[in-house]
């Protein structure tokens, strides 16, 4: 019965988790109804990114934090601490929604990756699995649970979502986290 129990828990939480993210990604996807490709890259404010980099830096960020919870950190990727100022402008620009590309192909691969995120989640062995962390400036953790990383896309997402409502109140006055 213990084992049971315990099973049920994990998933309830395994789907409390998946619909906090859904949450968030609801918010920051509904931002951006209506609009055309032009104002999707519409820079409205002093923020580098407009809403259509909002939507390809949200989708890649949850798309390598998804591979740490498969797999853990990539050793094959150069880590963090040995970038050089090109490697952050190479970064930024991978960021960045590109002149030919399209709002709607943009919200599809979010989607998509969205999906793929909430499989991990429902399917990772362990919330309570340890991944090392890359080393980085700006953090000396070397390991992070499931969890937690499930949880700080969540937050990241949440956060640009209210980034991505401040941009779309300065580009047309529409409101997305308002009554």
């Amino acid at each position: 019965m213990g084992t049971e129990t315990n099973t049920a828990a994990s998933d309830r939480e395994r789907e409390d988790l998946i619909a906090m993210l859904d949450h968030a990604r609801f918010y920051l996807r509904h931002t951006t109804r209506e609009l055309t490709d032009e104002q999707a890259r519409a820079h409205t404010t002093p923020s580098a990114f407009c809403l259509g980099d909002l939507i390809r830096h949200v989708t890649q960020v949850e798309r390598s934090w998804c591979d740490f919870l498969l797999h853990g950190r990539d050793v094959r990727e150069k880590e963090f601490i040995d970038w050089t100022e090109e490697d952050y402008a190479e970064h930024d620009r991978a960021f960045r929604m590109g002149a030919d590309e399209h709002l709607g192909d943009l919200l599809d691969e979010y989607a998509q990756v969205a999906e793929r995120t909430n499989a991990a989640i429902r399917t990772v062995p362990s919330l309570d699995a340890l991944r090392e962390l890359p080393r980085s400036p700006w953090s000396d953790e070397e390991a992070w649970s499931v969890r937690r990383a499930v949880l700080h896309i969540a937050a990241e997402t949440a956060q640009h979502a209210g980034h991505a409502d401040i941009i779309r109140e300065a580009l047309d006055g529409v409101r997305s986290m308002a009554a």
